[in-house]
């Protein structure tokens, strides 16, 4: 791994917590976008089967300028494939269309609580992860109780919950719930979503000159300074560089209190946890 700052998980293992996302990026782009990030220093991509650009995420791993123990490469399940004989096809699928022979994580996507699986597909990633396949198993978009349901009928904590997370929907209510479990919270949409305005909030742009740099850049810092796992994802490799020029400054404590204050209780822009989302 390269030596930007890695969060350590409740299994043992650690995660880099600036990654690159895909969601999005078109699958003949992939190579090209990905192999980008890579060069400009992300070690950690985040793909997924419902994005449906794993094998070009693949193509740009193999031709990565870095050798493959040096990325930490996350996938997550689509919901149909939810079950526990499913998922394990699942997972071997998404391993050939990348190449690879594990992944570093592999996430439950949804919990899709209407059809109810996601028990036993959680009890099929514990047994991929024995198997070797997966070193770090976690969720994404789970509510308390869903986490609280996983880990009492199994005893397996997960590592990570990848939940919707930025500064006009931060979940603190929830977070704290989090901490106490030691599951760490990987930020998906950490800029706001595709029709977000934070990109023109007037105090993000006053904070970009202070410190000089983009709104954007302010939003990444906000989320590595509380400790949080933070993807953003773009499909301009220019841009992905931009996001990555994230470790020569800090923003001062009366600052991060006023980012706080840009929660709002209509932030959401995703699918709400218990929606089934059939896009994914």
């Amino acid at each position: 791994m390269t030596d930007y700052p890695t969060i350590p998980l409740n299994d043992g293992k650690t995660i880099p917590q600036l990654g690159f996302g895909v969601w999005r990026l078109d699958e003949a782009d992939a190579p090209r976008v990905v192999g980008a990030a890579i060069d400009a220093g992300y070690r950690h991509i985040d793909t997924a089967q419902g994005y449906d650009n794993e094998a070009g995420v693949g193509r740009a791993i193999k031709d990565a300028s870095v050798s493959r123990d040096q990325l930490f490469v996350t996938s997550k399940l689509r919901n149909s494939h939810q079950g526990y004989d499913s998922a394990l096809r699942s997972l071997d699928q998404s391993l050939e269309r990348l190449g690879l022979d594990h992944l570093d994580l592999f996430l439950i996507h949804w919990p899709a609580p209407a059809h109810d699986r996601y028990v036993d597909t959680w009890k099929a990633l514990i047994e991929a992860r024995n198997q070797g396949k997966v070193k770090s198993i976690g969720v994404s978009n789970f509510l308390p109780e869903h986490l609280k349901r996983i880990i009492d009928e199994t005893g397996v904590v997960p590592a990570v919950n990848q939940l919707e997370l930025h500064p006009a929907w931060q979940q603190r209510d929830i977070r704290e719930f989090h901490r106490d479990k030691d599951i760490q919270i990987e930020c998906y949409s950490p800029l706001g979503g595709k029709d977000s305005k934070l990109l023109d909030n007037p105090l993000l742009v006053e904070l970009g000159e202070k410190y000089g740099k983009s709104p954007a850049q302010v939003m990444i810092r906000w989320h590595l300074q509380q400790n949080l796992i933070v993807l953003p994802k773009s499909s301009k490799p220019e841009r992905a560089v931009e996001n990555f020029d994230v470790w020569d400054f800090t923003i001062e404590s009366d600052d991060i209190t006023r980012i706080d204050g840009l929660d709002r209780r209509d932030g959401k822009t995703l699918p709400q946890p218990n929606d089934n989302n059939e896009l994914f």
